[in-house]
């Protein structure tokens, strides 16, 4: 049997549950790479870094490391990042 990671798991339930009117054909080669999906959904959830960290679960330095482009988000963040930038209640339900 696969195993699956649980929070990736939660993440694609939410983001179904999020997006359901919106089909996901891209194909990989498709896919923006993370940094500029980064820079995209970073903008688009209008928090300042520090509330942007809390509601990502990380630091606020890891954020400053993907905005240099040292260390790339996971797809797993990314997701995480996309569902808070379409529902804005979610990042202070997860700040809180």
């Amino acid at each position: 049997m696969e195993y699956k990671d649980p929070m990736s798991e939660l993440l694609s339930s939410l983001e179904q549950i999020v997006f359901k009117d919106v089909t996901h054909t891209m194909s990989k080669s498709q896919k923006s790479n993370p940094f500029t999906e980064f820079e995209r959904l970073r903008k688009g959830t209008g928090l300042k870094t520090d509330d942007f960290a809390r509601a990502m679960g990380v630091s606020v330095a890891m954020v400053h490391e993907w905005e240099s482009k040292r260390v790339k988000p996971s797809m797993t963040e990314l997701k995480l990042m996309s569902l808070i930038q379409a529902n804005p209640a979610l990042s202070k339900q997860l700040i809180d």
